[in-house]
């Protein structure tokens, strides 16, 4: 199989990585962290480079590419640490292209590709876990133009007190639909900062206007979460890779008894350790993006076992780069400090490590592929 990229998936990593390295620098994020984890200006400099309508169909204004550019994008804002939710552009215009009706589309795809609107998906309930089939949100009919009412609590939803409109799974007739609920009267959010710096929120709905987008919630909620892992594996390729560089620079500066400590032969078995993980890894997310296309039972086997490989090298890469730093890799000043908090919070994000392991398990089949 050829993994060459195309010059067109080459010249969008080199604009995306470009824009990164000057107008992303470390001293930045800090400063958005400080700020709260999202910046409106860093979201509409994404829109003027394409990003937010990346995946947009071009019928609706974007610019129609598929998963593999994506994934490159990804990987590049990962070596950035860049903390505004793209992954949720990807995720929204899938979900509206597969499942809105025509006016709808015309309303929202448009607006998400210019980058005038933040469409997050509002799916965690404390109560589920990581399970998308438990959800205590109830939907009903209304008097409305939205044709809808929904009521229920959100939790960790991505930039949720930025967020103009939701995709929101609920209860209707005893069964789980997805709705777009514009932000407006009954939406009340708190938010947050995360562990890695990003923003979140809680988001209450008491009888907010809701639009049906499809009575097959946890069909279209199974497609979000394989996105979101697609997304989160390119990401974190990108975190690890960035991480692994400033180790082996680090190593090859730091000096005891008069020579660098990579020359140290049990920190190079270290280190090429790492390097393995990253491999790993690396290709793990590029069989996450090849596989998003594929029949949804392929689809979610491969994801989950994607994420496994990915829960392994992040944890390994992200630990093994602190102990390496010595003293300065826990410290907020240094950059390693954040790639650690990063990937451990990507570990657990769309499911952890062991809950893929028992979705990997479940899903596997009498012969586990080994005999036709």
């Amino acid at each position: 199989m050829d993994f060459d990229f195309s010059d067109d998936q080459l010249a969008l990593r080199e604009a995306v990585a470009r824009w990164v390295e000057k107008a992303y620098p470390f001293e930045r994020r800090r400063a958005i962290v400080a700020a709260g984890g999202f910046d409106r200006g860093v979201w509409a400099e994404l829109a003027e480079l394409g990003l937010t309508g990346l995946t947009v169909p071009e019928d609706d204004a974007g610019l129609g590419y598929g998963a593999v550019e994506a994934m490159v994008v990804m990987e590049e804002l990962g070596r950035g640490l860049v903390l505004e939710p793209l992954a949720q552009a990807t995720i929204a215009a899938r979900l509206l292209a597969g499942y809105a009706e025509p006016a709808l589309r015309a309303e929202w795809l448009p607006r998400l590709a210019r980058g005038e609107a933040l469409i997050a998906l509002a799916h965690q309930e404390r109560r589920a876990r990581y399970r998308l089939d438990v959800c205590d949100a109830e939907a009903q009919a209304g008097d409305g133009a939205a044709g809808y009412v929904l009521s229920g609590l959100k939790n960790l939803v991505p930039a949720g007190d930025h967020a103009d409109a939701y995709l929101v799974p609920a209860r209707l007739d005893g069964a789980l639909a997805l709705f777009l609920v514009p932000r407006g009267t009954g939406v009340a959010t708190r938010g947050y900062g995360t562990q890695d710096g990003s923003r979140a929120a809680d988001v209450q709905f008491d009888r907010a206007a809701a639009i049906l987008l499809t009575g097959e919630g946890l069909a279209a909620l199974e497609l979000a979460q394989d996105l979101g892992i697609a997304s989160i594996a390119a990401y974190a390729v990108g975190v690890m890779d960035r991480t692994l560089a400033v180790t082996v620079e680090y190593l090859n500066t730091r000096k005891q008894f008069g020579v660098p400590i990579a020359s140290f032969q049990a920190l190079r078995h270290r280190v090429a350790d790492m390097k393995m993980q990253l491999e790993l890894a690396r290709s793990m997310s590029y069989y996450a993006s090849l596989k998003l296309n594929a029949p949804a039972d392929e689809r979610r086997r491969a994801l989950s076992r994607a994420k496994v490989q990915l829960g392994h090298s992040m944890r390994f890469v992200g630990q093994q780069a602190v102990q390496l730093h010595g003293g300065i890799g826990v410290t907020d000043e240094y950059i390693v400090s954040h790639y650690f908090k990063t990937l451990t919070q990507l570990e657990m994000t769309w499911g952890d490590t062991l809950h893929h392991l028992g979705e990997v398990s479940a899903r596997m089949q009498d012969t586990a592929g080994v005999f036709a």
